[in-house]
């Protein structure tokens, strides 16, 4: 796992970093027994490049490509053969074969072990690339037990129950590279997967738990008996579905992160996200708090129909209802996007340093504004949303679900504070 060398916010202290991603670990539960599987994370200490190995594979986010193409370039000057995959590399595996001796494009399930035996034999194909999706039945469980447990501060036990999105936004990597078609794991195998897990707390990392409701309902009912507490990513249209909403909550839900994006419906339609409706916001914000959800709402600053205005009055609008927690984004065309592809043929992408890519940097010219008042605003409404005193005008709305408030709002202060200042 390489590392960001220039996010703001993801920079790795002290030796910790944030939760558990998936996709390292479900690659060692692949990999067949007579092999030897060692997870090594860049982000909490260095890399021994002379540990003798006899295959090195990487995966990426678009912001961690520089760092991963150095690891790779490292690891070939003395021989050993790399493979590359993830998101960014699927999107653009002919730049990632400058790097790496073989790519993965999409899913790993289906291709992983053929690699494997192709490395033994010595004849690595360029590229693997399984035709279609896996199917999400019989899945291997995460080799947890690879990881180093004490690295991570926020969430040690993740999950994922379901694959994919139903929706379509134009900024969104998940559809741009993997599709549209929402997949989903068997309740039974996703619940005793949980039981495995010695703590309370858990997250699913799924793109949109609730993006097929009816499946969404059967896994919270099942998860009930549990007495588990849990936070996942899903879309603001659960809040329309009072029974997922309800189950949502006594299944353990505590949290919810939710894109919002803007408080526009101008906005909403230029990306494609028109299945939010920005002026029944307020009506499902009281929904979800009323269920004793908590929400981590985003935002993106940047869209085309954004102007100087816009940063205050999606402040303003966050006070107002008392969103309990926020993050915000710059406009980023990620590879593999719609967006991308847009901003490409307009000339508007002015940065290609993959490393500013972690939404906390300008790499576009936007349509109403300069790129510096872009980035200084951006920065500016993300400390003051942190302010100590906004923080407690959101936190203390009510008793109910105060400590998690209280947690996310110290760990994302502690993050905007880090961001420079004007």
């Amino acid at each position: 796992m390489p590392r960001n060398e220039r996010g703001f916010w993801g920079k790795v202290t002290k030796g910790k970093t944030g939760f558990v991603r998936l996709s390292l670990p479900t690659l060692a539960a692949l990999t067949p027994p007579d092999w030897e599987v060692e997870i090594l994370d860049a982000r909490v200490g260095p890399l021994d490049y002379c540990r003798p190995c006899d295959l090195v594979g990487i995966t990426a986010f678009t912001a961690e490509i520089p760092s991963a193409f150095s690891i790779a370039d490292e690891f070939r000057k003395r021989g050993t053969p790399v493979v590359m995959g993830g998101v960014h590399v699927s999107a653009l595996p002919e730049e990632a074969l400058a790097h790496a001796d073989a790519v993965v494009i999409g899913e790993a399930e289906k291709v992983w072990e053929g690699l494997l035996r192709d490395a033994e034999s010595g004849s690595l194909r360029r590229i693997y690339k399984g035709e279609t999706p896996c199917d999400m039945r019989n899945m291997k469980i995460p080799r947890r037990d690879l990881l180093d447990r004490e690295m991570y501060v926020s969430g040690f036990h993740t999950v994922q129950a379901t694959r994919g999105c139903p929706h379509d936004c134009e900024y969104c990597a998940v559809t741009g590279v993997f599709g549209r078609q929402f997949r989903t794991r068997p309740v039974g195998e996703v619940i005793d997967e949980i039981r495995m897990f010695d703590t309370r707390d858990f997250m699913f990392v799924d793109d949109n738990i609730c993006g097929n409701p009816a499946y969404a309902k059967e896994l919270f009912r099942t998860l009930i008996p549990l007495r588990k507490t849990w936070g996942g990513q899903t879309s603001i249209t659960f809040s329309r579905d009072l029974e997922l909403l309800d189950l949502y909550a006594k299944s353990g839900g505590k949290y919810a992160f939710i894109g919002f994006e803007t408080i526009s419906n101008e906005g909403l339609a230029a990306i494609n996200k028109h299945w939010n409706h920005a002026d029944a916001y307020g009506d499902a914000i009281k929904k979800i708090h009323d269920a004793g959800i908590n929400i981590l709402g985003s935002f993106i600053f940047g869209l085309d129909t954004d102007d100087t205005t816009v940063f205050r009055r999606t402040l303003d609008f966050i006070m107002e209802h008392r969103i309990d927690a926020v993050v915000f984004c710059i406009l980023t065309p990620f590879p593999g996007t719609r967006l991308y592809q847009k901003l490409e043929s307009e000339g508007r992408i002015i940065d290609r340093d993959w490393a500013k890519y972690h939404t906390c940097e300008v790499v576009i010219q936007p349509k109403n504004m300069t790129p510096a008042t872009l980035e200084k605003e951006f920065y500016r409404t993300f400390r003051e949303a942190y302010s100590l005193g906004n923080i407690v005008k959101r936190v203390f709305r009510s008793h109910r679900g105060l400590p998690y408030r209280i947690a996310m709002n110290y760990n994302y202060r502690h993050k905007a504070m880090r961001l420079p200042k004007e």
